[in-house]
């Protein structure tokens, strides 16, 4: 009862949240456009299972995602298991950045992981392959995009561990962006914009915003309103500069994959 009970008012919510959507497009369809919609009893069904879908959504996050997050937090940061994972060149009870080293690994792991899985990336990457002619790869926007997430996340990480000022990050980052933005190739530029937007979906989000507070949490010294937040910036940051290095590799490969060629014809 208990759960029939969280699955309606969780429902409930989403009816609420959703309807100012609905009354926006249905609106404008009937009322500016003046024309019934095609399908319309398709569309409506469609909405329902939205509704729902959304709702079974958000009751894993609360239950599974959110929670899981946080105790693979606690348990990287733990005492016992940080001295178990201690080096034998680490004084006893001494406890530094490097010692969190499984929490780096774990941060980039799930990074990388959630990235691949998510949905909007791939949307993005399906239609940049179409757009482009095949000339970017569906595999390797989507990789460029999660190593820059994981990287980020894991940086992230490393600065909650520090307590350093997010702000140097974040502006060091940008500035390494504009940089970038002004060599690399045109086509691509755009494109590693918006995948910075696409890592803050429906899977990344929530994990890596309870990794952050989990680890504020558990790390002494750490304020979970200042140091848990920020995470999602990174996961946000590297992904345009993943994407953009990505570009600028694959032109140098066919550049001198082209001089080659030639050299070769010349003989």
């Amino acid at each position: 009862m208990n759960i029939l009970s969280e699955l309606f008012n969780t429902l409930l919510g989403t009816v609420v949240d959703v309807m100012p959507i609905a009354v926006i497009l249905f609106g404008f369809q009937f009322f500016v456009i003046r024309k019934k919609p095609a399908n319309l009893a398709a569309t409506l069904i469609g909405f329902i299972w939205v509704l729902i879908g959304l709702s079974f959504f958000l009751l894993g996050l609360e239950w599974c995602l959110f929670p899981l997050g946080r105790v693979m937090a606690e348990q990287l940061t733990d005492p016992a298991f940080i001295q178990a994972a201690q080096s034998s060149e680490t004084l006893l009870g001494e406890v530094t950045w490097r010692d969190y080293y499984w929490v780096y690994l774990f941060a980039f792991s799930i990074g990388f992981s959630t990235t691949i899985a998510e949905p909007s990336l791939m949307a993005v990457a399906i239609k940049a392959n179409e757009v482009s002619g095949g000339a970017i790869g569906v595999w390797g926007l989507r990789i460029a995009v999660a190593i820059g997430v994981a990287v980020g996340i894991s940086l992230g990480c490393y600065r909650i561990v520090v307590g350093d000022p997010i702000h140097w990050y974040i502006i060091g980052g940008y500035i390494i962006v504009v940089l970038q933005t002004m060599v690399a190739p045109k086509l691509i530029v755009p494109l590693a914009y918006d995948s910075g937007g696409v890592t803050t979906s429906t899977v990344t989000v929530p994990l890596v915003a309870a990794l952050g507070l989990g680890l504020s949490e558990n790390v002494p010294g750490r304020n979970p309103l200042i140091d848990g937040f920020g995470l999602i910036a990174f996961a946000s940051l590297l992904p345009i500069i993943s994407v953009m290095a990505y570009a600028q590799l694959s032109a140098l490969n066919t550049s001198f994959s082209a001089r080659s060629q030639q050299k070769n014809t010349d003989i």
